[in-house]
């Protein structure tokens, strides 16, 4: 996404949608190497998905790294609004690191 297109998204979800969106911002971040996860469900099962995603970091020798610096994302890509819990989609994006 471009800084244009991030202010016309504003722009047009506060005019049309009647959000407030001055919290919003555009920021670049440098991820470096990540895992990521479809979860599809409820947000409480999350840890389940999670569970499948630490466990193939850790058959294929790699760690969370989670930290100050590096942080977990969640993209959610349903409409929490407009979809059924158990139809939920979020994108579970962490930080990880080769084991030492």
């Amino acid at each position: 996404m471009t800084k244009k297109d991030f202010d016309w998204a504003v722009k047009t979800a506060t005019k049309k949608k009647k959000l407030d969106c001055s919290c919003a911002e555009f920021m670049t971040i440098e991820e470096g190497l990540c895992v990521q996860i479809m979860h599809i469900g409820p947000f409480d099962d999350e840890p389940t998905t999670v569970a499948i995603m630490d466990k193939f970091l850790k058959e294929n020798g790699y760690e969370n790294d989670i930290n100050d610096k590096r942080r977990h994302h969640e993209i959610y890509i349903s409409d929490a609004r407009k979809v059924a819990p158990e139809k939920m989609k979020t994108v579970i994006r962490y930080p990880i690191k080769k084991v030492k």
